[in-house]
């Protein structure tokens, strides 16, 4: 018998998140890390709306945004001026309940979640190394090297390698990295800064002779992360005062002190496939991007959201082993879109040339601001941003139309008076939403499964979200829409589930 159901391989974000939803769901972890503690020159810095929504379901939402910074707008500078402001809130606070960019260091991020976990009785293994592993028919093997140096043998049905872009475990099953590495080196400093730019907003310089974006997190305090433009072979021994200052100064900003500083590379992957046998990829070692958007961690936890409810449900016995296909499906076609779209914002970004600085300084920072006028254009784009529109349409968990709701949608937020519909969503389960007046047969189905039934009066809101008054949505455990249906035909609920061979909880 494996001593383990899932060993969990990186204590990021990603293998902490993972850690807690399973967790939560009455999973048996393990979780190891080669490391003796969260590394302090993280890059990740951004956590966007649909995290903290998923957050919610473990309380940990305003917790997380009690410990970072606010950020409610962007502001795009050339030359030094600002030739673009473009606000979250207006558009956001009618999409989600967290319409702002949230600024939170990786390190303290890692913090809280390790926090979090300890709570629930379950301690990260520091120093704790994956040397290698065998895969059994129902179970792997895997050979630990501890603190100490000695080495230990662990059984546990399920492997999840969230270790990394240099992941030991992908390397070991020998699945494809495709991509590549980007020419320019980037750098990384945690400043204390003062100047009119110090003021708790995102602020991006978009100068011909470097690029550099500033991001608060605390009064004072915040992240640079910069462009050096030169190809240096000596990139790795550069201090801050090596890198150009053009972009810093045009943003009016006073570097006071400099508390640490890191150069890295760039690169633009995706792992050829997430899942082999009782082997998982999640996060960087599944796929890594440019920092774009700082979409990479959202993404990771993402992925640890969607793997945990499935790995529960086969684990507890409530849904057949093929349902963690569906992992792969869904999330590696959401890491390659995600990785060609970064991909083209930034060789926009770092791009050189008379043409592209004219377009870049002028030309997009102009149409941007223009075209954030437009309610649809800031709705496209705070949705793109905060991942809000990520969807599963087209996977075999999907199904039905509602409204311009689907299978495979996020369910729409709707807060109204007392009313909200994410309210019941703090819970890890199976339920179903009816906005209207639910019928006794849909009721009475419910009921007879155990299955959640949340009731809400029908409002104007909803029909501005675009949900249907009377229909009826099945929701997955990581809250979204896997059946929607204008009509509570309970018959069309039992097949669904009846199909996948699911039994909800």
């Amino acid at each position: 018998m494996a001593e383990r159901d899932v060993l969990i391989v990186g204590a990021g974000p990603t293998g902490l998140v993972l850690a807690l939803w399973l967790t939560a769901q009455g999973v048996r972890v393990r979780i190891i890390d080669r490391n003796a503690g969260p590394g302090p020159t993280s890059r990740a810095m951004v956590v966007h709306a649909r995290t903290l929504e998923l957050y919610r379901q473990l309380d940990l939402a305003a917790a997380v945004v009690e410990a970072g910074r606010c950020n409610p707008a962007v502001n795009l500078w050339a030359r030094g001026h600002v030739r673009a402001h473009i606000a979250f809130a207006p558009t956001g606070a009618k999409l989600t309940p967290y319409p702002f960019v949230l600024v939170f260091p990786q390190d303290h991020h890692e913090r809280l979640l390790a926090s979090r976990l300890e709570a629930m009785g379950i301690v990260v293994e520091r120093q704790t190394e994956l040397v290698d592993f065998d895969v059994g028919a129902d179970q792997v093997t895997a050979r630990l090297r501890l603190p100490d140096g000695s080495e230990e043998l662990c059984t546990t049905r399920y492997l999840a390698g969230c270790d990394g872009a240099r992941s030991t475990v992908r390397h070991r099953l020998a699945i494809d990295f495709e991509g590549g590495t980007y020419d320019q080196t980037f750098y990384v400093a945690d400043v204390e800064a003062s100047g009119p730019t110090a003021n708790g907003e995102a602020h991006i310089s978009l100068d011909t002779s470097d690029f550099v974006a500033l991001l608060a997190y605390a009064k004072g305090r915040g992240r640079l992360i910069g462009l050096v433009r030169e190809a240096r072979e000596d990139a790795r021994q550069l201090t801050f005062e090596d890198v150009s200052h053009r972009a810093i100064d045009g943003l009016r900003l006073t570097i006071d002190r400099v508390n640490w500083f890191s150069t890295y590379r760039v690169h633009h992957r995706v792992a050829d496939r997430f899942r082999q046998g009782n082997v998982f990829l999640l996060g960087d070692a599944a796929h890594v991007h440019s920092p774009v958007g700082g979409q990479g961690m959202n993404t990771g936890i993402g992925d640890a959201i969607n793997l945990a409810w499935k790995l529960a449900a086969v684990l507890r016995g409530q849904a057949p082993d093929r349902l963690l296909d569906s992992y792969e499906e869904e999330r590696i076609a959401f890491a390659r879109q995600l990785v060609a779209t970064t991909d083209r914002l930034f060789t926009f970004v770092t791009a050189g040339g008379r043409l592209v600085d004219l377009v870049r300084i002028y030309i997009a920072p102009a149409l941007a601001g223009v075209a954030y006028r437009f309610a649809r254009i800031r709705e496209f784009l705070f949705r793109i941003l905060s991942q809000t529109q990520l969807n599963y349409r087209d996977g075999r968990l999907s199904r039905g139309v509602a409204g311009s709701v689907q299978g495979g949608d996020r369910l729409p937020w709707v807060m109204a008076g007392e009313w909200d519909n994410y309210q019941p969503l703090s819970a890890i389960t199976w339920q179903v939403h009816v906005y209207g007046v639910a019928d006794d047969g849909m009721r009475q189905w419910c009921a007879a499964r155990g299955l959640p039934l949340h009731v809400f009066p029908w409002l104007e809101e909803h029909a501005a979200a675009g949900l249907v008054k009377g229909a009826a949505y099945l929701l997955r455990p990581d809250t979204y829409v896997a059946l929607a249906a204008e009509k509570q035909a309970h018959e069309l609920f039992g097949a669904y589930l009846a199909d996948r061979q699911i039994v909800p909880s």
